[in-house]
């Protein structure tokens, strides 16, 4: 039986069970085997293909922004208006045809923003350029929705096609810790009291992923499907924020009315008008969540001037990455001011946290 007889088969399984308490554990497994057999059904796709999904787009910046709408909501422009790229912009469908980047330097960040060609119902089932494009959302820092203002109801076509692929908006990853071990069994803790999975079916569903063996560490009180995405990496959690375009052409009455027929928060614009386009830069900017890191050579003065910005969470290994491939080779400790210290100038190593506004100097070895 190949995969997809196998997939159709639990569908017809699923299908005939009644979901009660008695068989929750039964539909619990069976969910995962069906997510374990998609993903060998993607992968094997991919590999029969000869080529990657996506486009082949290298990151740049400081972070990655994605522009994502259907045809002709007037993201070509916005990426102008945001940058100084030149994208194509036309009164007719389907004028971008391939991802076209441009950089928007902004409160001394440098953020890479992607205008990506538009999608359509059904894109995520290969529909146009939809899986390519969907691809490219998969790999960036934050995502932005794009709706014409005379069409808002296309909110809920992008957001199905970004669910359909795994892209999972404005949500945190499930707040657990498995660590594999070579032998013991699977052991679980938890801080917090599980009530929506039993412990036999968490230990079930990580032996369908060949998980035999493992610590896990229960820190939120999570279900079966959300152990899945977990576990299978079905999912990738991003950020986003919902723009409404070309408000320039209707009045304040109808934006409010919008507003509240739409449970997500927009953000009007007019990219032809330029209409909030600053208000939208510091947006973005806040929503990436950068930290600004000051470096001071050894022996030498800060520089506060030019600071380096990176995005909150990040450790001194990062920050390495950032100066130079090499700096991690040549690494022997970091010095550190600031809020993520308990003293100024203490010594840290690679995997230390850095907090907005620290003051950083890496030491290097001797002879390098």
């Amino acid at each position: 039986m190949g995969i997809p007889e196998k997939i159709q088969a639990i569908k017809d399984e699923m299908a005939k069970t009644q979901i009660n308490k008695a068989t929750e554990h039964h539909v619990g497994l069976l969910k995962a085997k069906l997510a374990k057999l998609k993903r060998e059904q993607e992968e094997s796709k991919s590999k029969s293909s000869g080529s990657s999904v996506g486009f082949d787009i290298k990151r740049t910046g400081d972070a990655t922004v994605v522009l994502i709408g259907l045809p002709s909501v007037g993201k070509s422009t916005l990426l102008n208006r945001l940058t100084s790229a030149k994208s194509a912009v036309a009164s007719f469908l389907f004028t971008t045809v391939t991802v076209v980047p441009g950089m928007m330097e902004h409160r001394g960040a440098k953020i890479q923003i992607l205008d990506l060609p538009g999608i359509i119902k059904g894109a995520s089932t290969g529909k146009g350029l939809g899986r390519r494009v969907l691809a490219v959302a998969k790999s960036a820092d934050l995502v932005l929705l794009i709706l014409d203002v005379f069409q808002p109801y296309h909110l809920d076509v992008i957001k199905t096609e970004l669910a359909n692929i795994g892209i999972s908006l404005d949500q945190k990853p499930p707040n657990i810790v498995i660590e594999k071990t070579s032998d013991g069994g699977i052991g679980v803790s938890q801080q917090v009291k599980m009530t929506k999975m039993s412990v036999s079916l968490l230990k079930d569903i990580l032996r369908v992923y060949g998980i035999n063996n493992a610590r896990v560490l229960i820190r939120e009180d999570i279900d079966s499907e959300q152990l899945i995405d977990f576990v299978s990496g079905n999912k990738t959690y991003i950020s986003s924020l919902t723009l409404m375009n070309k408000i320039d052409l209707v009045n304040q009455g109808f934006l409010n009315e919008l507003q509240a027929n739409i449970k997500t928060k927009i953000i009007p614009i007019s990219a032809d008008a330029n209409i909030n386009i600053n208000a939208l830069k510091d947006k973005i900017y806040e929503k990436l969540d950068f930290i600004r890191i000051y470096m001071r050579p050894k022996g030498g003065e800060t520089d506060y001037k030019e600071p380096l910005i990176t995005r909150n969470g990040s450790t001194v290994l990062e920050i390495c990455n950032k100066l130079h491939r090499d700096m991690i080779k040549e690494f022997r400790y970091g010095l550190v001011w600031g809020k993520s210290v308990k003293f100024g100038g203490q010594r840290v190593g690679l995997h230390h946290y850095l907090q907005d506004e620290d003051i950083l100097t890496i030491v290097k070895n001797k002879g390098a």
